[in-house]
């Protein structure tokens, strides 16, 4: 599944919630009692995924065991005491892409270009590319019909802006599963199978789930972590961010069950 696909975005909370409420309203037409349940159920879960405080704790949920902290030159967490891999090192960085901008030019910076998301990933990648003096793919399709390759963009970013040359560039996956495939495809070819990936911490556990299905072995390395919930005016205050950062964790948890699945069978 895609974050931008139209049916996803109407089959999952909070854009199905609305119609769920307006189906409700009809049926209550025929039983008064059900249809108004329904309707005050699809609201009141509406409002409830409003909420920074909701948004927050769903978003929690996926990052809670992603692992902090930056590896160091021998594979170990910085601040950390685990070791990771010591004896066969990671031989590749893998970015993940994610979102991208559309306008119509005019302004200082390129049209398309990289969203905020993917910009972020790119600078992680680059910073852990620098400090462990692995090389870096980069990997996504287009975003949409007749656009260029977020791989492609990425590249161009990772050069341009921080003077870093990605040595491999995937650009024809379309999903994570894909990312994770065909950069298995890439990699393996190189004898390369233990891999840093790096990915927002909430995109972490499904990635993971993909790239160990295709024998690559991905030790994460998030780009950012979401703000931890806090207890405040503010969180219980609704803001359309929230609807945007519920929907961003139930579209994983949807994806990390579809992945798990997919594993296994």
């Amino acid at each position: 599944m895609s974050l931008g696909s139209l049916p996803t975005a109407l089959l999952l909370p909070p854009v199905n919630l609305v119609p769920l409420a307006l189906g409700g309203m009809v049926l209550a037409h025929y039983r008064p009692r059900l249809g108004r349940a329904v309707s005050v159920s699809a609201l009141l879960a509406l409002l409830a995924l409003s909420l920074p405080i909701v948004s927050a704790l769903l978003i929690d949920t996926l990052q809670r065991h992603v692992p902090r902290g930056m590896p160091d030159a021998v594979g170990q967490r910085v601040g950390m005491a685990e070791q990771e891999g010591i004896g066969r090192l990671p031989g590749a960085i893998v970015v993940l892409s994610a979102d991208a901008t559309y306008g119509n030019g005019g302004g200082i910076l390129p049209q398309p270009g990289l969203g905020m998301m993917t910009l972020e990933r790119v600078h992680a990648g680059t910073i852990l590319a620098r400090r462990l003096s692995l090389p870096v793919l980069v990997t996504g399709g287009p975003a949409g019909r007749g656009q260029p390759p977020l791989a492609v963009l990425m590249a161009q970013a990772m050069q341009q802006n921080f003077g870093l040359t990605a040595s491999w560039i995937e650009s024809l996956s379309t999903d994570t599963w894909e990312n994770a495939e065909f950069s298995a495809r890439v990699l393996k070819a190189s004898g390369i199978g233990r891999v840093y990936l790096v990915t927002n911490a909430w995109h972490m556990p499904r990635s993971l789930i993909a790239f160990r299905h295709f024998g690559l072995e991905a030790i994460p390395v998030p780009s950012r972590f979401s703000a931890a919930p806090r207890l405040d005016s503010e969180a219980f205050t609704p803001r359309v961010s929230a609807w945007l950062n519920s929907y961003f964790a139930i579209h994983e948890w949807v994806g990390v069950a579809w992945y798990w699945y997919r594993d296994r069978f």
